[in-house]
C-alpha cells in the first residue's frame, strides 16, 4: 500500500476541509502524511483551520475507503496527480481553488506547451457545429491539446474534431472514472484515451450530480492557456467557465453569431463587456497567443549584451531564451524564485526593452 497516496486521498475526504484549506495545509506541512501527523494544537492555531477543522483531521478514520480507492486506481491504471508531484498540471498550480488531487486516465501531456479549452451549448445549431469543426480543422498540425467537458453538443463536437485532425484531446469529467456521462459518449471516450485522456477530481462512486458541473468547470478553465466559447445562452456552464478563466488570467475568446440567435447571446455578452476577444477564425487565436510560426530573422541575443542584469534577471532571461516564448506559470515553476521576485525581474527586463509581454501571460525576447 502506498502510504503517501493513502494520506493524499484521505485529505480530500476529511469533512470541512475543502481544496483551499487542503492546499494551505500542504504548503504548511509539505505533504499529506505530515498533515495527519501534525499536533492538534498546532493545527488549531493555523490560520483558516481552527479548532473545528483540526478536530476533523485528527478524528478522521475512514482509511478503509481510501484503500478501496487506491485499489480502484491500481486496477484500472489511473494516474493520481497530487499537487506536489511533477505530473500535476502546472497551469493549475496558481489557481487558488484548484484541487490538490486529480485522477487521470490517458496519455496526453497535461503540461504541454499549448492548451485550448473549448466550451459551448449542449444544444448547438448547425452553425455552432460548423464553427467548432472549422476552428479545429485549422489548428491541425499546431501541436495543441484540446480540452472540453465530454458533454453533448459543442463539447462532443470539439473532441471528435480533435481526433479527426490528430490532435490530443482531454475530457474533464464531473464524476468518478468508474462511470461515464453521458453514456452515449462511451466509444468517444475510449478513442480519446489512446492519445488524450479523461481527468477528474472526483473519486470513484461519484455520480454526475448537478452541483458537480460548476466544480468541473474550474479545472477546464485552469488547465488551458486560452478558452474558446462557441454558442452559449445568457446563462449556463459556458459563461461560468469563461468567468473562471478570466479570474485565472487566461485569454478568453468568443465566436459571434447572428444578432437574433439566442444560442449566441452569451458570446455576444462576453464580447460586449470585454470579457472575451472577438474570434472569427483560428488565425485570430493563433496570432493573439503568438502561436503562429514565424521566420527567424536573427539569432538568439547573447547575455553579454546585458552585463548589468541582476542574478534573478539572468535566471529569467535564460529561461525565456531557452524556450523562445514562455508562460509566466512556467517561469514561476522553473525559476525557483518567489512570485514577487519573478514579477519584479520581468518588469525590470521589460522596462529595459529586453523582453516583451505577449497575450496569454507569455514572454519572449524583444
Amino acid at each position: 500500500m502506498n502510504n503517501d497516496l493513502l494520506y493524499q486521498v484521505a485529505l480530500t475526504m476529511v469533512p470541512q476541509i475543502g481544496d483551499v484549506h487542503a492546499k494551505a495545509l500542504i504548503a504548511r506541512y509539505g505533504d499529506a502524511t505530515s498533515v495527519f501527523k501534525a499536533p492538534r494544537r498546532q493545527l488549531e492555531h493555523m490560520e483558516g483551520i481552527g479548532t473545528m477543522r483540526a478536530n476533523s483531521i485528527k478524528s478522521f478514520t475512514d482509511f478503509s475507503l481510501c484503500e478501496s480507492e487506491i485499489y480502484f486506481i491500481e486496477k484500472y491504471k489511473i494516474k493520481p496527480l497530487f499537487i506536489t508531484e511533477p505530473g500535476y498540471p502546472k497551469r493549475l498550480l496558481h489557481c487558488y481553488d484548484s484541487p490538490p488531487l486529480l485522477y487521470y486516465r490517458g496519455e496526453a501531456d497535461l503540461n504541454t506547451g499549448k492548451i485550448i479549452t473549448i466550451v459551448g451549448t449542449r444544444n448547438n445549431s448547425d452553425y455552432g457545429k460548423m464553427a467548432c469543426e472549422k476552428l479545429i480543422d485549422a489548428l491541425r498540425g499546431n501541436n495543441i491539446l484540446i480540452v472540453s467537458g465530454l458533454a453533448f453538443g459543442i463539447d462532443s463536437i470539439a473532441h471528435k474534431a480533435a481526433l479527426k485532425n490528430e490532435l490530443s484531446t482531454v475530457g474533464v469529467l464531473a464524476h468518478g472514472l468508474d462511470r461515464l456521462y453521458p453514456p452515449q459518449n462511451k466509444s468517444l471516450a475510449k478513442a480519446m484515451m489512446q492519445d488524450g485522456g479523461l481527468i477528474t477530481d472526483f473519486r470513484s462512486g461519484t455520480n454526475p450530480d448537478r452541483q458537480n458541473f460548476p466544480r468541473r468547470n474550474r479545472i477546464a478553465a485552469g488547465l488551458c492557456d486560452a478558452l474558446v466559447v462557441i454558442e452559449s445562452g445568457k446563462k449556463g456552464g459556458s459563461l461560468i467557465t469563461a468567468e473562471l478563466a478570466n479570474s485565472y488570467n487566461r485569454e478568453v475568446f468568443a465566436i459571434p453569431g447572428r444578432m437574433t440567435d439566442s444560442k449566441s447571446e452569451g458570446c455576444h455578452y462576453l464580447i460586449k463587456n470585454n470579457k472575451a476577444m472577438l474570434m472569427t477564425c483560428a488565425d485570430d487565436l493563433l496570432e493573439a497567443m503568438n502561436w503562429k510560426e514565424e521566420k527567424k530573422t536573427h539569432g538568439k541575443k547573447q547575455r553579454e549584451l546585458f552585463p548589468e542584469l541582476t542574478e534573478s534577471e539572468k535566471i529569467i532571461y535564460d529561461l525565456i531564451i531557452e524556450k523562445s516564448i514562455i508562460h509566466i506559470d512556467e517561469l514561476y515553476n522553473r525559476s525557483g524564485m518567489g512570485s514577487g521576485m519573478v514579477a519584479a525581474s520581468l518588469l525590470s527586463l521589460e522596462m529595459a526593452g529586453i523582453i516583451v509581454t505577449m497575450p496569454g501571460k507569455m514572454y519572449k525576447i524583444n
